[in-house]
């Protein structure tokens, strides 16, 4: 199951053409981590002919890999890409290769759910191009000095950092280029690098590419990212909102339509006042009708709902405009070729695959029942109190309560996919109410 992609690819002739003699197989778990397996080439080639047997505790444990389903956690069936081979991007003849569960185990996989939708707009005439964009805090900490501080205050590199900095890039450039350099090994073209509000906080808008690749590349540039600081003896943190003095890190998504017949821009219309085609329209209109009760699927955390709050540059409701920053789907119209939704909920700490799917799911049942998305918002929309069908839910337990009575998400990713996932959010947000904080400690201790 694969799209957009060559439909085979020789996975000797590509190890061959890395030069890898071990392969890194790895799947991505439903928080988007890369859990990974080193093996021989021999064997990657074996299990690449005959299937990849791998434990489906993936999807019986939380983030903490605490447990919360039942079963005897067997092996289940998985496949390897081989069109996804990339050189290793640290030491010498080695590669990484995504793999992913089949079905019907694989229903519970974001990435099969991703295909998916991108299969569906295939049959219905568009390719799907798309780009994500991450901003993150790099931390003077590694792994033992943050348990030795219990995570309460970490310390931060490049402290005297701005947003837009000259000095930061500057002062910072061997760091920053070794960034560069290996994520270009991995073959993820980053559109720019700047720094962003907040002491060592970057942006690293991803070249857009087309089909899964796009989910593929962000999500391989989280988890390389981390790694990549952490072998600095830095740690690199993608939530959403790492203190409440800080501003929130977005994980915008940029997407757009093409005509498969001749490869034009299926949001363009040039008679049109803001340029855009009923496509278009239609697209943002599934898009913003299902943002509240599809929520949790791009905000699957506790902590993405510490970022929606007003002032926070991340929108509060389902809204939409023309070049307008503080709307959930923004319109980039500066030029046709170019003419792209910026769906602006998505958290730095958003599951790619999952997001993305969402994103398409909804844009493609949008044109599917021509939804008028109405007028595009003008002005400020923080300071604008929203209607209570398009407010989203303010925290990840309501998230996952409407998505579980969402009959439209049901009918676009299944009742398997809908069951697991909601299960698996209900399980993260009861051990969130389980935890008692500093802050009620400290407000409650001697008042009440």
């Amino acid at each position: 199951m694969q799209a957009d992609t060559p439909n085979h690819v020789d996975m000797h002739e590509m190890l061959d053409r890395i030069g890898a003699q071990y392969v890194h197989i790895g799947i991505f778990d439903q928080d988007g981590m890369f859990r990974v397996k080193r093996v021989a080439r021999a064997k990657a080639e074996k299990l690449a002919r005959g299937g990849y047997p791998f434990c489906d505790v993936l999807y019986n444990w939380d983030s903490a890999e605490e447990t919360y389903g039942s079963g005897d956690y067997t092996d289940v069936p998985a496949q390897l890409f081989p069109e996804t081979l990339r050189a290793w991007p640290f030491e010498g003849e080695q590669a990484i290769c995504i793999a992913d569960y089949t079905m019907p185990f694989g229903e519970r996989s974001a990435r099969n759910q991703l295909i998916r939708q991108l299969e569906k707009a295939r049959d219905m005439g568009f390719s799907v191009h798309s780009a994500f964009e991450f901003e993150f805090n790099v931390l003077d900490e590694d792994a033992a000095s943050l348990r030795e501080g219990g995570f309460a205050e970490p310390k931060h590199y490049a402290l005297g950092n701005k947003t837009y900095s000259l000095e930061t890039l500057a002062n910072e450039h061997d760091l920053l280029e070794g960034l560069v350099d290996m994520m270009e090994r991995l073959g993820i073209s980053l559109d720019a690098l700047h720094t962003e509000l907040g002491p060592g906080c970057l942006e690293v808008p991803l070249t857009h590419t087309q089909g899964v690749k796009a989910a593929d590349d962000a999500a391989l540039f989280k988890n390389f990212a981390k790694t990549y600081f952490r072998r600095n003896g830095l740690t690199a943190c993608f939530m959403s909102k790492l203190n409440e003095n800080l501003s929130g890190q977005s994980g915008h998504l940029h997407v757009s339509l093409r005509n498969l017949k001749d490869k034009s821009p299926a949001f363009v219309d040039p008679d049109d006042a803001d340029g855009l085609s009923r496509t278009a329209r239609h697209f943002i209109g599934g898009l913003v009708a299902l943002m509240p009760e599809m929520l949790a699927l791009c905000s699957h955390t506790v902590n993405a709902y510490r970022r929606m709050v007003p002032g926070m540059w991340a929108p509060t409701s389902a809204s939409w405009g023309i070049q307008n920053r503080t709307v959930a789907a923004r319109v980039m119209n500066d030029s046709p070729d170019a003419t792209r939704v910026e769906f602006r909920v998505p958290s730095a700490d958003t599951n790619p695959h999952l997001a993305l799917a969402m994103c398409i799911g909804a844009g493609l049942w949008g044109i599917e029942n021509e939804v008028d998305p109405g007028p595009a918002a003008s002005g400020d929309q923080y300071i604008l109190q929203p209607s209570p069908e398009s407010r989203f839910p303010s925290d990840l337990g309501m998230a996952a309560d409407r998505l579980n009575e969402s009959r439209v998400a049901r009918a676009l990713f299944g009742d398997v996919f809908i069951d697991s996932f909601v299960r698996a959010r209900r399980h993260e947000y009861a051990s969130f109410l389980r935890h008692v904080s500093t802050w009620e400690r400290e407000r409650y201790l001697e008042v009440v």
